[in-house]
């Protein structure tokens, strides 16, 4: 059985991408910058905030200074907790799949999101105190698919497994972007077809794909161990 387990955020506990849409939007009009429902799910789903801010910018013909891009993530930050206090989603599963992984070793979450959208959501889950350890954006320099936050990940695995166990953590993904950074990071990867179609998951990577959180059950989970380190 899988000793560890790094779950994503975004798109695997959190169904929180309206949210995202909606204060990205927020932000970008005053700088004249639409975002359609379209551009946002098919360019930029997989960035964090700073690649997000970034992209778009650029692709609006903008200039993406670092400052100006710091300064449209802290305009952004207190309009997304607002919001995901008032109606965040998460999926179906999500508590329950936290608490089987955390059963069977040490759990982290390796996100693009800022760390207190992270403690939000898993706070409202009813989770936290399961997760050993956080890596969100503040802890990195590049976004997935660059692997930095699984590579992270496994340092902080370092400090509560032995080696050998460290590289036969899990991933759990939902982005093609975060199953190639899953992958390069020499981890194996489960994504769920919450935000991208099985085809595309198992393309990106994904060693086995569910239609859903809730449907990936500790049975199949097993089976791939087997499967990867018999």
């Amino acid at each position: 059985m899988f000793p560890a387990t790094l779950f994503d955020y975004n798109g695997v506990l959190a169904d929180d991408e309206s949210v995202h849409l909606s204060t990205f939007r927020a932000v970008l009009a005053p700088l004249g910058v639409e975002l359609s429902e379209q551009d946002y799910w098919e360019q930029y789903l997989g960035y964090d905030d700073a690649g997000a801010f970034r992209a778009i910018l650029r692709d609006a013909g903008k200039d993406a200074p670092d400052a100006l891009v710091a300064e449209l993530i802290e305009r952004k930050r207190p309009l997304y907790l607002e919001q995901a206090r008032a109606r965040l989603v998460t999926f179906p599963g999500a508590a329950a799949a936290i608490e089987r992984r955390a059963a069977a070793g040490p759990v982290g979450v390796v996100s693009g999101a800022l760390r207190d959208e992270i403690e939000l959501g898993l706070s409202l889950l009813g989770v936290r105190e399961r997760v050993a350890f956080i890596v969100s954006a503040e802890d990195t320099t590049a976004c997935k698919p660059d692997p930095e936050g699984y590579e992270i990940g496994k340092q902080r695995l370092g400090g509560l497994l032995a080696p050998e166990l460290v590289r036969r953590a899990l991933v759990i993904e939902d982005s093609l972007a975060g199953v190639q950074a899953a992958k390069a990071a020499g981890l194996a990867c489960v994504a769920v077809a919450h935000s991208y179609s099985e085809p595309m998951l198992r393309e990106a990577g994904a060693d086995l794909v569910a239609p859903n959180i809730a449907e990936l059950d500790e049975d199949a989970l097993a089976s791939l161990y087997r499967r990867l380190h018999a």
